[in-house]
């Protein structure tokens, strides 16, 4: 005869604190786990070249020093941009639509509140909708 299933309290730790909950099974555990880590992670997403961390949580930012550094900003506008360093950057503020030399009409988004990485090297051009405020930093 099987043996019968029983409840065990399971603690799993994540980078926000501690979360406790009880579980029939391992599997059931490992499943929930998988789930909290997903959600309690940032998304980051990469497309033609470009990699966009949308929200990133301030802890991310203050690691980075993303406040120390250089700001800039622009009107609605559109123009040519070449990548001489890799640029990471966090938008405060605007809209824009990022089109990577070589992939026709394809193009990235980015907004307030995303955290961008361009690599050395890439040409493309910037469709700004909305005016743009964000700090950069060249590598």
């Amino acid at each position: 005869m099987a043996s019968p299933m029983v409840a065990t309290p399971v603690q799993l730790r994540t980078s926000t604190g501690r979360l406790s909950f009880s579980s029939s099974s391992p599997i059931a555990a490992r499943r929930r786990f998988g789930a909290v880590r997903a959600s309690a992670e940032t998304m980051a997403t990469e497309k033609l070249g470009i990699r966009v961390e949308r929200n990133p949580p301030e802890s991310r930012l203050s690691e980075l020093g993303v406040r120390q550094w250089p700001k800039w900003g622009c009107e609605k506008s559109k123009f040519p941009w070449t990548y001489s360093a890799k640029e990471t950057c966090y938008l405060l503020q605007g809209k824009v639509k990022v089109y990577p030399e070589g992939h026709g009409e394809e193009f990235v988004e980015i907004a307030a509140g995303d955290l961008v990485v361009f690599p050395k090297g890439m040409s493309c051009t910037w469709d700004v909708a909305e005016a743009v405020d964000k700090h950069y930093n060249f590598e």
